[in-house]
C-alpha cells in the first residue's frame, strides 16, 4: 500500500517508537493513525510479536499486524555505541520517544531520559513501566498476567463466579494501559507547545490499573472508616451472566425504575415491581441482585431469542445477543460501516484490518501502509536523517542496524 498524503491531527510529529509486545505498540498504533510518523525501532532480532501465531512469512505473524500499521521499521542493535548514536541523531528531530523497556536496560543503552534531553531538550519522553519507580517494586518486570493477578483481576473472578481464579482472556492491562499512555502522550505535547519544553512522563501499569480496578470496588472502603465490603455488588453478582435462552444466550441490561417496571410487564409480572421490597429502588436492587438477576434468568429461560426481543420491542430495554469470535467478524452493524476491510499488505498477501475506531468532520485519520517487514525502512529513516550512503552502509555492515532485504 502506497502511503496517502497525510492529513491527520498528528501530522507532523514524529515519534521515537522503542516499544514491543502489546502495551507499547498498541499506544503507538493509534497515534500512527492519527497521523504522526512512527519509526518503530527493533532489536535485529524484532518484536516477539512478529513469532507469534501463524504466519505466511517468517515475522508477519496476526497479532504484530494489528498493532503495527501505519508504522516505520527501523533495525538498530542497540548495544553497540554506533547504533545509539544512530538513534541519538534520530530523536534530535523527533517529538516523543516512546518505550516500555526497563530502566536499567534503557540506561545501558544510552537511551534513558537524561541522554535524550541532552540531545533534545524538546523530546516527550514517555516510559511505560510495571511500576512506579519510587516504589518497591521499581525493578520488577510486567506482563499482562502478573499485572492483572496483582490488581485482583483473577481472584474478583473466582469470587463472582464461584470458580478458580483465572485471567481475562484478552490482554487487557496491556491494551487499558496503552490507551492511556496514549493519552498522556498527546497532553504531554499540548503541554510542550504551551511551554516550548519536553518532559518526561511514567506510565506504570500497576498503578493504572488499580485505578481502573478500585474505581468500581473500592466501594464501601472508599469511606474512613468503612461503610461496608470491598466490591460493586451488582458487578461481583455471580448470576451477572448472559441469560440462557432456548436457542442462545442474550444481554440484557435491566437497571433504571422504569426498566424494571417494563421488564415485568412485559412478562407477566408486573405486580412483582410493586410489591417486592428488593425492588423499592436501585439501592435495593444492588443489594438484592443475585436473587433478581436469578429471577429474570429463569423467566427468560422459557422462551427463543426471537420470542424475547419480540416481547421487549419498544419496552426501552438494551439487549444484545452474544456474540462469538465468527458472528463478531460477520456482524451487520461494523459490516455496513465497513469497519472490517481486506487490504493486500506488500509481503502478506490479502489480509483482514480492522477500521480506525473513531469519525472525525475533519482531520480524519487514516490507514496509509500495511505493518512493515523487520528492518523495511532503515535506510529511508536514516537517510532523511541527513546519513549519507556511506555511513549508513558501514552501520549496516557492522551489525549495528539492518536494512530488510528487497
Amino acid at each position: 500500500m502506497n502511503a496517502p498524503d497525510n492529513h491527520g491531527p498528528l501530522a507532523g510529529v514524529r515519534i521515537i517508537d522503542c516499544t514491543h509486545v502489546i502495551l507499547g505498540p498498541y499506544c503507538t498504533q493509534h497515534l500512527a493513525d492519527l497521523g504522526a510518523d512512527v519509526i518503530k525501532i527493533e532489536s535485529p532480532e524484532g518484536d516477539v510479536m512478529r513469532h507469534v501465531g501463524p504466519k505466511r512469512h517468517a515475522g508477519m505473524a496476526p497479532v504484530f499486524l494489528h498493532l503495527n500499521r501505519n508504522k516505520r521499521s527501523v533495525v538498530f542493535d542497540l548495544k553497540r555505541p554506533d547504533a545509539q548514536q544512530a538513534l541519538h541523531r534520530l530523536c534530535a528531530a523527533a517529538d516523543v520517544f516512546a518505550v516500555n523497556m526497563r530502566t536499567d536496560a534503557l540506561q545501558r543503552m544510552g537511551v534513558d531520559y537524561a541522554s535524550l534531553a541532552k540531545v533534545n531538550p524538546r523530546l516527550v519522553y514517555v516510559s511505560m513501566l510495571g511500576f512506579s519507580q519510587r516504589g518497591p517494586y521499581a525493578a520488577e518486570a510486567a506482563f499482562d498476567d502478573l499485572i492483572q493477578a496483582a490488581v485482583a483481576l483473577p481472584s474478583i473472578i473466582a469470587q463472582s463466579t464461584g470458580d478458580i481464579p483465572r485471567y481475562v482472556p484478552t490482554a487487557v492491562c496491556d491494551r487499558a494501559v496503552g490507551l492511556y499512555a496514549m493519552g498522556m502522550i498527546t497532553a504531554a505535547l499540548y503541554a510542550r507547545e504551551r511551554t516550548g519544553r519536553g518532559q518526561k512522563v511514567d506510565v506504570p501499569m500497576f498503578e493504572t490499573m488499580a485505578q481502573n480496578v478500585l474505581g468500581d470496588h473500592m466501594w464501601g472502603h472508599t469511606f474512613v472508616p468503612p461503610e461496608g465490603e470491598f466490591g460493586y455488588q451488582r458487578l461481583m453478582g455471580a448470576e451477572r451472566r448472559p441469560y440462557a435462552t432456548k436457542d442462545g444466550h442474550l444481554c440484557i441490561l435491566l437497571y433504571t425504575d422504569a426498566q424494571w417496571q417494563s421488564f415485568f410487564a412485559r412478562f407477566g409480572q408486573p405486580e412483582l415491581v410493586r410489591t417486592d421490597p428488593r425492588f423499592r429502588d436501585i439501592a435495593a436492587r444492588t443489594r438484592h441482585i443475585n436473587e433478581i438477576y436469578a429471577m429474570v434468568a429463569a423467566e427468560i429461560a422459557k422462551y427463543t431469542q426471537a420470542e424475547v426481543r419480540t416481547r421487549l420491542d419498544g419496552a426501552g430495554i438494551t439487549f444484545f445477543p452474544v456474540h462469538t469470535f465468527e458472528s463478531l467478524v460477520a456482524d451487520p452493524h461494523l459490516n455496513k460501516i465497513g469497519f472490517f476491510r481486506e487490504d493486500d499488505h506488500p509481503t502478506e498477501g490479502r489480509i483482514v484490518t480492522m477500521g480506525v475506531p473513531s469519525e472525525w468532520s475533519d482531520t480524519a485519520p487514516s490507514i496509509r501502509r500495511m505493518a512493515p517487514r523487520l528492518g523495511e525502512h532503515t535506510t529511508e529513516v536514516l537517510s532523511e536523517a541527513g546519513f549519507d550512503r556511506a555511513t549508513i552502509d558501514a552501520l549496516v555492515a557492522s551489525g549495528a542496524a539492518v536494512q530488510a532485504s528487497s
